[in-house]
């Protein structure tokens, strides 16, 4: 069993949630959240091994369900890997703006409780409830709150840690999964943590895994006791200091509401190195047009445009260029893109990813736009701005570059000829 699988494996269910008392952390984790929101679409497939990620030769798991995950499959790994571990295992390709459609109804829902949300990710965010405990009750029947509301609005689970702490709410999360709802109380801390393995505590990777094991150090109980001297030496200052301090569940971090985005991007590994530029450039078009609309989306703009291209030997480089004006335009991000790969003398290279980056953000409305040279004062920002109405409405990919549709195309009759495995 991996190590990953030892942190995360599911447990028995929960039994009653404890004392609540100064519990007002929770950490919401939607419950294999890929997988569960296809099988909204496929209920036929509930109950099997099923996988999201890409089906080609490089690609690599996004989404386990619980069935595929006892064959060992869990998400990073090669696909080829999991195909080998759970040859009859359904696997589908993502949908990433379905995903976000659901995360966004989800995090409403969150919002609806307290403004104090800290997104981690699509599928898990801290909350801080302390000001809607007179409102709606104590932490864990607001925790039983959110599980039913995601439940009946979104059609999917969740699972929740509640603690005095974040580093504490996040842990039991991940012990009470799926579908559970643990309380760690506050004078109950250093009971839960101790047992557990010392590669639960944040901050611990193979490698200082290894050296805590060298020491004999296997679980944080044992190194809660080591001397904070011993932990300074063998893992640094910085480091032993902050273990020392999540071993006694001590953990000052607040939650916070907002962490402005510093950058937002899309990127793309091909199943086969592409020398095409002709290809490259559609690539590039389609990622722009994704970075345009979540810019849009975010009420945000961007100065500087960057690519990333990667070889397929790994090498990789990237370029980058700062515009006199910010945009939130997919057909800017699309131009500036082209001229730093023209730039890169990659041209005609085989690539194996491509990527596009906008960076320098701002709120949209915080800069007067200035108009280029020749531009209409109508044209391309309102047809966007369609486009972002159409995909409200009727969902993303309803309107498209035309220079998409046929790569597009292609690309799913592929994911249909070699993406998924249906016995």
């Amino acid at each position: 069993m991996s190590r990953k699988q030892q942190l995360h494996r599911p447990g028995p269910p929960p039994g009653p949630p404890g004392d609540d008392t100064g519990c007002t952390v929770l950490h919401v984790d939607m419950d294999a959240f890929f997988v569960s929101v296809e099988l909204l679409e496929r209920p036929e497939l509930r109950g099997r091994p099923v996988v999201v990620g890409g089906a080609g030769p490089r690609g690599v798991v996004a989404a386990a369900s619980y069935e595929s995950r006892a064959f060992g499959v869990h998400s990073a790994m090669p696909m080829s890997r999991a195909r080998r571990l759970c040859p009859q295992a359904v696997v589908l390709p993502p949908r990433h703006d379905k995903y976000a459609a659901v995360s966004a109804g989800v995090m409403e829902i969150f919002r609806s409780i307290t403004p104090l949300v800290e997104p981690l990710a699509l599928d898990e965010a801290f909350l801080d409830v302390a000001g809607a405990l007179r409102r709606l009750g104590r932490p864990a029947e607001i925790g039983r709150m959110i599980r039913e509301q995601v439940s009946a609005q979104q059609g999917i689970t969740c699972s929740v840690g509640i603690a005095s702490t974040k580093f504490v709410a996040k842990l039991a999360s991940t012990r009470c999964k799926p579908d559970g709802l643990l309380v760690v109380p506050a004078d109950g801390v250093v009971d839960f943590l101790h047992p557990l393995p010392v590669a639960a505590l944040w901050g611990v990777g193979e490698r200082t895994e290894e050296i805590l094991r060298r020491l004999g150090l296997r679980t944080v109980g044992d190194l809660a006791q080591t001397p904070i001297d011993t932990l300074r030496r063998e893992v640094g200052a910085a480091m032993g200091e902050h273990l020392h301090a999540l071993a006694w569940g001590r953990d000052p971090r607040s939650v916070t509401p907002t962490v402005p985005d510093k950058s937002i991007g899309a990127e793309e590994t091909f199943d086969h190195d592409i020398a095409d530029p002709e290809a490259i450039r559609r690539e590039l078009l389609r990622l722009s047009d994704r970075v345009g609309a979540r810019l849009r989306n975010a009420d945000l703009v961007g100065r500087t445009i960057a690519v990333k291209l990667r070889r397929g030997d790994f090498t990789t480089i990237t370029r980058a260029r700062t515009l006199p004006d910010p945009t939130d335009l997919a057909r800017d991000v699309y131009a500036t893109a082209c001229a730093l790969y023209e730039a890169s003398g990659l041209e005609g290279v085989p690539l194996r990813l491509v990527g596009v980056r906008v960076e320098n953000l701002m709120p949209a409305g915080s800069t007067p736009r200035q108009l280029a040279l020749g531009e209409p004062e109508t044209g391309w920002r309102q047809a966007e701005a369609a486009m972002d109405l159409a995909a409200r409405r009727f969902g993303a990919g309803t309107v498209r570059p035309a220079a998409l549709v046929r790569a597009e195309r292609e690309r799913d009759n592929r994911h249909d000829r070699e993406g998924r495995h249906d016995p």
